[in-house]
């Protein structure tokens, strides 16, 4: 310790003088002079007087709300939303912006899994009101009048990519035995497909778990786990259409995927595009269009679809494009489509213009989309239909057979 003193004044003998108290005052006063070191000086003061103004009057928006938010880029796909979608991302959610994610944070899950929060109001058309909109808050039936497990012997031939329908040496055929039995009571009659399903999992569970057994359910083809689903539809009681891609307006801009009916096919390759996509599962009574304005208005490709439709004993039922189109073992077509626009208020505005033609025509048909608000409407306008004096019925009700 005293060796270390020592050798410090040791160093500094013999240095010069310090400078007096006044000439180091004109020193520093030379050097704030300087520009870049009066601007620094500035700053400094202007913080110190912040903060000194915070510490004695307190922080003026202590007693404010805030909020926090964290900004993303948003991806590529994301910007590009409104391109069309080609091939398979046709069929896939973010590209089509079909669904919202009912899982996602923000959406209150019951203890089964089950959205329970809405954000719609519907008015049905006896008054009540039910909650619609981001989620499906209408009740889980119970299964009801399962329809037989599929396939059902007799019905199907193996195919080059999976078994495919086919009509029995008896006669039977698939349009009648893996429709859902109905019995008409003598009222005005009302039917409703709901399609798009096997993509989204919340949004396909809860169509076939919240729609009445009567609601025909169709099924896209390029969907995983599409036996699965076919399967749990009909045990729940549902008949099922296959979608079929068929070319629409702009194609190939707008491309329904890779097994699309094109309008300048051949026979022969519609018929190998339909051997892939009927051999995805089994237990569908018959088929639906997906799109298809340019196919549908193809005289020979809509000949080659409709041959194979009767050789195998499948329903045609489409949206309402094909309506001039005979053929198939059954046919029918929609009166109306219920969700061009996805609000409460418009489809519910379309299911009673649905029933307006069932009482006038005897019988009507809809179609919509697996959209939760679909979904959502649909199910609580079904409850009140037996007291509004109309008939809830299959799809399949509604086919008839050419020349019948």
């Amino acid at each position: 310790m005293f060796a270390k003193r020592q050798s410090a004044l040791a160093a500094n003998a013999g240095t010069a003088p310090r400078p007096s108290a006044g000439s180091r005052l004109s020193g520093v006063l030379a050097f704030l002079r300087r520009p870049v070191v009066a601007v620094v000086a500035a700053l400094i003061l202007m913080l110190g007087a912040g903060a000194l103004f915070v510490a004695v009057l307190g922080d003026p928006t202590a007693g404010s709300p805030s909020a926090r938010a964290s900004l993303d880029r948003p991806d590529a796909a994301a910007a590009d939303a409104d391109a069309p979608p080609t091939g398979m991302e046709a069929f896939t959610l973010d590209t089509l912006g079909l669904y919202q994610d009912l899982t996602a944070p923000g959406f209150a899950l019951d203890d089964e899994g089950g959205p329970i929060a809405g954000e719609a109001l519907i008015t049905l058309p006896d008054g009540a009101s039910a909650g619609g909109g981001s989620a499906i808050t209408a009740p889980r039936r119970p299964p009801a009048d399962p329809l037989p497990a599929a396939p059902i012997a007799g019905l199907s031939q193996p195919g080059p990519n999976g078994p495919l329908p086919m009509i029995n040496a008896d006669g039977r055929t698939p349009a009648q035995t893996y429709a859902r039995p109905f019995r008409p009571n003598g009222r005005p009659r009302v039917a409703l497909i709901v399609g798009g399903l096997g993509l989204n999992a919340v949004t396909t569970r809860a169509a076939i778990e919240r729609l009445p057994a009567e609601v025909t359910l169709s099924f896209v083809p390029y969907a995983e786990g599409l036996q699965g689903w076919i399967d749990l539809a009909r045990a729940h009681g549902h008949e099922v259409l296959i979608e079929i891609p068929m070319e629409p307006q702009g194609y190939p801009d707008n491309d329904p995927g890779p097994y699309t009916l094109l309008a300048n096919a051949g026979p022969d390759d519609i018929r190998q595009r339909l051997d892939w996509l009927l051999g995805r599962a089994s237990g569908y009574f018959g088929v639906t269009n997906y799109l298809g304005e340019r196919f549908v208005a193809s005289d020979t490709g809509m000949a080659a679809f409709l041959g194979v439709m009767r050789s195998r004993g499948l329903a045609f039922v489409d949206d309402g494009s094909a309506r001039r189109r005979p053929g198939a073992y059954t046919r029918a077509s929609a009166d109306r489509i219920i969700d061009e626009v996805q609000s409460p208020a418009a489809i519910v505005a379309q299911l009673n213009a649905l029933e307006a033609a069932a009482r006038e025509n005897g019988d009507a048909l809809g179609t919509g989309f697996s959209y939760p608000v679909t979904v959502e409407a649909a199910a609580r306008w079904a409850d009140g239909l037996s007291d509004r004096g109309l008939q809830l019925a299959p799809a399949s009700a509604m086919t008839r057979r050419p020349g019948r």
